[in-house]
């Protein structure tokens, strides 16, 4: 979830509510420092270093990190004569990027005319996530979007009675399933393997990735497409649930303790923003630099 995507407190589709005697605006932005070293690699080269980066929550994207210009590399950035206007922060001035033997275009901003309340945010730039090669805290490689501290991930072991079914077709069955809590969606339930009928269940290429989960793989279940999911090496936040199998409750049917569950509104993850269309490359690119 996070601050302000997915059904965050400043998202547009809080599952909230703040409780006040007035309205908030129907926009509230929201700016705080990192307090991490931050650095981000372009070209094979550092482009950025610092440990006073600030990130900045706005409704509908994902967290964006804004470093002082005094702490990016001389020359990487290039001035270009595109400009564009943010709804709350004025006028945007954008820079090409250019580092070693590489230089790619759109890749970072400015905010040229920041309000006075928005002061925070002058003499910064944010660099577009898919426009460099990677983004590190310290030493450890950040995938998708920085890093958000208000986005929280939660197991709870239970002896709960779950079934899975595809009409008449038991799929799976458990009385010791796990709850997987992740600030902003509605429980996700784990079943392991041996309470799995595998053989109901067809791999499909299909991939994605969380930065907090890591990369998932899916299966069909007679002919419902992505009706499960499983991560096979789920970081170590979320270990436990590494190889066991989740359910999507809206394409087979899934009891708990005889309660039907159903997709609640929201739950669908949908990219936002400049990190439109991330996909599972990066993960895997993150990983092969690892190893």
């Amino acid at each position: 979830m996070g601050l302000a995507w997915q059904q965050g407190p400043l998202s547009t589709k809080a599952v909230g509510q703040f409780l006040t005697a007035a309205p908030l605006p129907e926009r509230l932005l929201f700016a705080e420092p990192l307090r991490r070293r931050m650095r981000v690699r372009f070209g094979g080269e550092w482009v950025a270093d610092s440990e006073d980066v600030v990130l900045l929550h706005e409704p509908g994207r994902y967290p964006v990190a804004y470093f002082p210009l005094a702490d990016v590399r001389a020359g990487t950035l290039v001035p270009e004569e595109r400009t564009t206007t943010h709804p709350d922060l004025g006028a945007t001035s954008w820079f090409g990027v250019g580092a070693g033997e590489s230089t790619t275009r759109h890749a970072a901003w400015q905010h040229a005319d920041l309000p006075p309340h928005a002061a925070v945010l002058r003499d910064r730039v944010a660099f577009a996530w898919r426009a460099m090669e990677a983004f590190y805290e310290e030493d450890d490689r950040i995938v998708g979007h920085a890093a958000d501290p208000y986005h929280r991930l939660d197991i709870r072991h239970t002896s709960r009675h779950l079934v899975v079914r595809d009409r008449d077709r038991v799929i799976a069955e458990t009385r010791h399933p796990i709850a997987l809590y992740e600030s902003g969606f509605a429980p996700r339930w784990y079943v392991p393997r041996e309470d799995v009928d595998i053989a109901a269940l067809t791999p499909v290429e299909n991939r994605t990735f969380c930065p907090y989960k890591g990369l998932a793989g899916y299966f069909d279940i007679n002919g419902h497409k992505g009706a499960a999911w499983s991560y096979p090496e789920a970081w170590p936040e979320v270990a436990e649930v590494s190889g066991w199998i989740s359910f999507e409750p809206d394409r087979v049917d899934v009891y708990l303790d005889d309660r039907k569950l159903e997709q609640e509104p929201g739950q669908s993850v949908v990219p936002h923003g400049i990190d439109r269309g991330l996909g599972p490359d990066e993960l895997l690119t993150r990983d092969r630099s690892r190893s």
